[in-house]
């Protein structure tokens, strides 16, 4: 058993494509493609050749690749320089990079 200090984490590769809604109450890492609805309670990080075609619901998120679908994040959501997002976003806390 893990302690209380480990978390977990789900990780889609970069060669993996899922069909379906993910929901989850850990931290996701996104390197492949998605084609429907991310639901987190934790942080989402989309890695730059990755897409979700679909909504998005987190806690917190750090977008590099691109989105089709409506962002929501509870906290920070970090938008870096190639992320793309075709949709509406609503944050607490929006940062986009250079």
């Amino acid at each position: 058993m893990g302690s209380k200090n480990e978390q977990e984490f789900t990780q889609v590769g970069r060669n993996v494509q899922v069909n379906g809604d993910i929901i989850g109450k850990t931290d996701i890492r996104i390197a492949g493609k998605v084609k429907g609805k991310v639901l987190v309670e934790g942080e989402l990080i989309l890695e730059k050749l990755a897409s979700i075609e679909g909504d998005v619901k987190c806690n917190a998120a750090i977008l590099a690749g691109n989105i089709k679908g409506n962002v929501d994040c509870k906290s920070k959501l970090i938008l870096e320089d190639n992320a793309k997002i075709i949709g509406n976003v609503k944050a607490e806390q929006l940062v986009i990079n250079e």
